[in-house]
C-alpha cells in the first residue's frame, strides 16, 4: 500500500498544480457552477475517455491523461462548492480556495487507504476501461441523486461518489504512466 499512497502523492501534486495555476488564471469562476452543471462537466470528460477508448482514435489533441485530471480537479471543485454556505462568495482568495483544496484531497486519500486496506490492490488488476466505466456510473448515480434533490433512501451521497471518481482516476493515470 506504501507505494500506492506515494502515487497518489505525486498524481495529487500534479493536480494540484494544475489547479492552483487554473486558478491564478481564472479566478474562482467555477463558482458560478450549480451542482448539476458541475456534475454534466465531469459526465462530458468521462464520456470523452470512453469515447476515445471505443475508438481507438482522437482528434482533440487533449489526453486521456489530462480528462482524468480534470476529472479530479473538478471532482474536488464539486465537493468544495457542496460545503460552501450559500452566501459564500463568487471570487475566493487562491489561499483559501487551495486549502480548501487540500482539505477535501486528504479526505478522499484517507478514503483510498481505507477502502485499500479492504479491498486490498485490486484496483491494479482493473481495466483503465473498467474504470472509465465505474466513473461513468457514479456519475449517473450523482445525477439521479440531484434529480432526486439530494435525498437518499440506502445509499451513500454525492460526496462519496465523488471521492470515488477521485480515487478511480489516480488509479488510472497510474496505470496510464
Amino acid at each position: 500500500m506504501e507505494l500506492t499512497l506515494q502515487q497518489f502523492d505525486a498524481l495529487a501534486a500534479k493536480c494540484r498544480e494544475i489547479f492552483v495555476k487554473k486558478t491564478h488564471d481564472y479566478g474562482t469562476s467555477w463558482r458560478i457552477l450549480r451542482p448539476s452543471s458541475l456534475t454534466d462537466q465531469l459526465y462530458i470528460k468521462a464520456w470523452r475517455i470512453r469515447s476515445i477508448e471505443e475508438k481507438g482514435v482522437q482528434q482533440v489533441s487533449d489526453s486521456i491523461a489530462d480528462e482524468f485530471i480534470g476529472l479530479i480537479n473538478y471532482s474536488i471543485i464539486a465537493l468544495i462548492q457542496n460545503e460552501l454556505p450559500e452566501n459564500t462568495p463568487l471570487e475566493l482568495p487562491l489561499e483559501a480556495v487551495t486549502r480548501l483544496y487540500d482539505e477535501q484531497l486528504a479526505e478522499t486519500r484517507r478514503l483510498l487507504q481505507q477502502k485499500n486496506h479492504d479491498y486490498g490492490e485490486i484496483w491494479r488488476e482493473l481495466r483503465i476501461s473498467s474504470m472509465t466505466d465505474l466513473i461513468l456510473s457514479k456519475l449517473l448515480r450523482i445525477r439521479q441523486i440531484e434529480d432526486n434533490s439530494g435525498q437518499t433512501i440506502a445509499s451513500e451521497g454525492v460526496d462519496a461518489n465523488y471521492r470515488d471518481i477521485i480515487n478511480y482516476a489516480i488509479f488510472a493515470l497510474i496505470k496510464l504512466s
